[in-house]
C-alpha cells in the first residue's frame, strides 16, 4: 500500500533560496514564494517574480440539502472571486463570478492569524484564517439584481487539531519552481440567506474542505481536481455514521510518488493518497474516471450541473469549470479499510491558465 514520509514541521516551504518538496500535517508559519532564487533561467527583479505567483483560497462545504463552493483568486494580471451555491431539494442554483483586471493586492502569506477581503459594488468576500485559534472563517454578500436573488453567507470551519489532521505540501514542477497548498477538512457552522430562506449549518451534519494554493507555475498551465464530502451512508454496527471528505488532482507538478496534494480524511484522521490519473472518456460533460495503480482510490465523477468560467486579457487567459455532481467507487485509507463512496455529492474541476 502507499505510503509516503510525512516531514518534521518547517516555518516556510522556500529554505536558503531553494524550495521544499514534500508534505507536512501542518500549515508553514510563512509562505513567500518570492523567496526562491532564481526561479526562471533569466534573473527577474522582484516586480516580475511577483507576477508569476498565483494564488487563490478555495472553500467547500455542503449539508443534506445545500452545497456551496467559495474562490478567492489573485492571478496578478487580473483578481476575482466565484461564488456557487446549489439547492438539491429545488434545483435553485445561483452563480456569482466577478473578475477585475490589474492588482498590487495579494492573498495573506500566513494562516496563523490574517484575512483579507474583496468588495466591489454589491459584493464583499472576507475571509479570515486564524489557525491559531483552530479556525478559519468566510463572509459572503452578495446584492440582488435583476438576475438574482440576494446571498449572505457566514461559515466557519473547525480546525481544532485534536479532530482534525490537514495536509500541506510542497511540489516542484522544476528544481526552482514550486506549488505550495494547504488543505483541510472539517466540520462547519454557521448560517446562509438563500432563496428567500435562512439556513442554518449544523457543524454535526455539514462538512467542508478548506484550500489554500501559491504557486509559480508554468506559462501553460493545467490541472484537474475533484473533490466531496459527506458521511458514511451505511453506519457501522453500533456507532454514528463517519465523516468522509477526500480532495484529489492531477497536474504538472514532478514525482508525484513523492509527494503530491491527494488525500483523504475520515473522521479528520488524514490518508495521503497515491497520485491519480483523472480521465474523461466521455469528455466533460460525460463521466470522469479516477484511479491510482496502488489500489487506494477507484472513483467515477458524474457531473449534474455544469458551470464554467473564463476571463482574459491580451496575452493571458483563464479558464475554470466546475461541475456540480456525485461520486461513487472506493477509497482505501491508510489501515487498510476500505471506504464506500456512494452516491457522494461533490465536484470536479479543469483549469487552464495561459499567463
Amino acid at each position: 500500500m502507499y505510503t509516503r514520509e510525512i516531514q518534521e514541521r518547517r516555518e516556510t516551504p522556500v529554505e536558503n533560496g531553494q524550495p521544499l518538496h514534500g508534505t507536512w500535517t501542518e500549515a508553514f508559519g510563512y509562505v513567500d514564494l518570492r523567496e526562491i532564487h532564481r526561479p526562471f533561467a533569466l534573473p527577474l527583479p522582484p516586480g516580475l517574480k511577483e507576477l508569476r505567483i498565483k494564488e487563490w483560497v478555495s472553500f467547500f462545504a455542503e449539508d443534506e440539502r445545500f452545497f456551496l463552493h467559495a474562490l478567492l483568486y489573485n492571478l496578478k494580471v487580473f483578481r476575482g472571486a466565484e461564488v456557487i451555491v446549489f439547492d438539491r431539494e429545488t434545483g435553485e442554483l445561483l452563480r456569482f463570478r466577478k473578475a477585475l483586471p490589474f492588482s498590487g493586492w495579494h492573498l495573506p502569506r500566513s494562516l496563523a492569524n490574517s484575512a483579507v477581503e474583496s468588495r466591489s459594488w454589491g459584493f464583499f468576500f472576507r475571509v479570515h484564517a486564524w489557525l491559531d485559534a483552530h479556525t478559519v472563517r468566510l463572509d459572503l454578500n452578495i446584492e440582488a439584481s435583476k438576475k438574482r436573488r440576494p446571498f449572505t453567507a457566514h461559515l466557519t470551519f473547525d480546525m481544532n487539531r485534536a479532530a482534525v489532521t490537514p495536509m500541506a505540501v510542497s511540489l516542484l514542477f522544476s528544481p526552482r519552481r514550486s506549488l505550495y497548498a494547504f488543505k483541510a477538512a472539517s466540520p462547519v457552522r454557521g448560517e446562509m440567506a438563500f432563496g428567500g430562506k435562512s439556513i442554518f449549518f449544523d457543524p454535526a451534519r455539514t462538512t467542508g474542505i478548506f484550500g489554500d494554493f501559491k504557486g509559480l507555475f508554468p506559462y501553460n498551465a493545467r490541472s484537474v481536481r475533484c473533490g466531496a464530502a459527506g458521511f458514511e451512508v451505511i453506519p457501522r454496527r453500533t456507532d454514528a455514521p463517519r465523516r468522509i471528505a477526500f480532495s484529489v488532482a492531477e497536474n504538472q507538478a514532478r514525482e508525484p510518488n513523492h509527494s503530491n496534494e491527494n488525500a483523504l480524511w475520515v473522521d479528520g484522521e488524514l490518508t495521503p493518497l497515491p497520485p491519480v490519473r483523472i480521465t474523461m472518456p466521455g469528455g466533460a460533460p460525460g463521466e470522469w474516471i479516477i484511479e491510482d495503480v496502488e489500489g487506494m482510490v477507484d472513483l467515477t465523477f458524474t457531473p449534474e450541473k455544469p458551470v464554467h468560467s473564463s476571463a482574459s486579457v491580451p496575452l493571458a487567459r483563464a479558464e475554470y469549470n466546475t461541475p456540480i455532481g456525485y461520486f461513487n467507487g472506493m477509497l482505501l485509507n491508510s489501515k487498510g479499510e476500505q471506504i464506500p463512496v456512494r452516491n457522494m455529492r461533490g465536484m470536479g474541476e479543469t483549469l487552464r491558465l495561459r499567463i
